[in-house]
């Protein structure tokens, strides 16, 4: 009852706090979440890339990590209450699973940066947390047995920071392994954010939308395609959408 149409992909209309209540809820009845945010550049792939389409649509939750979707979501008549960002919704789980003794597995980056982010996190919360860790550097003969190994070590938080569409695909593939597992959910670069080797926006620059565009000065020659051009193609498909809508109402 809380999912919105936004650009005929169901997005969860839910607050912060909702969201991690029924990720909480799930693991303490031994029920399978699989989770996905998504944002202007994901909601452009997913027009032209249907099989990427198909996965971010089955799975139980989808919230809005940008906070352009919350915008258009508004714009287009429909109401998403806050940005749920996938970097800060993995921070509250994990605090999540300190205080109801969850076990979480960390799933990709380099070497050296998840083993940071484990280290970080037994530090802060201690080794009791922690299922396990991988690097994101494999061959895709290797899967079936990573899947099994996350499955195997009784996690039940994966956090997985592949970039798109390659993680929603693991998690897609690999979801009959994978949903012994209670909660999975996809973080893109939020390793590298926690870990030290790349700066999140400022808050107030998040509260403006503005976070793409602090990541494309810190990586201009791989990020512009992405950012400028998504934008502008995001920009359009909104506009499309409530310009039918009207034609539509009339």
């Amino acid at each position: 009852m809380s999912r919105i149409n936004f650009l005929n992909i169901p997005v969860d209309a839910l607050t912060m706090q909702e969201t991690v209540d029924r990720i909480d809820l799930a693991i303490k009845n031994d029920h399978h979440i699989n989770h996905v945010v998504i944002n202007a550049a994901k909601v452009v792939m997913m027009q032209k890339d249907r099989e990427l389409f198909n996965k971010v649509v089955s799975c139980d939750i989808i919230n809005a990590d940008g906070q352009s979707i919350v915008w258009a979501s508004r714009f287009l008549g429909e109401r998403i209450p806050e940005r749920v960002a996938g970097a800060d919704l993995m921070q509250e789980l994990v605090k999540l699973a300190y205080k109801n003794k969850y076990k979480c597995f960390f799933f990709g980056a380099r070497e050296e940066v998840v083993k940071k982010i484990v280290d970080f996190y037994t530090e802060e919360y201690g080794p009791e947390i922690i299922a396990g860790y991988r690097n994101g550097y494999y061959s895709e003969e290797e899967e079936h047995s990573i899947a099994e190994d996350i499955a195997g070590r009784s996690t039940q938080i994966l956090f997985v920071a592949i970039t798109s569409p390659r993680k929603e695909i693991f998690l897609y593939e690999h979801r009959e392994i994978l949903n012994k597992v209670n909660f999975t959910m996809g973080v893109g670069g939020t390793f590298d954010v926690i870990a030290g080797f790349k700066q999140r926006a400022p808050r107030w620059i998040q509260k403006l939308g503005m976070e793409w565009f602090y990541r494309f000065l810190q990586e201009p020659g791989r990020m512009w395609k992405r950012y400028l051009y998504g934008n502008m193609r995001f920009i359009w498909l909104v506009i499309k959408e409530k310009l039918k809508r009207n034609i539509i109402s009339e």
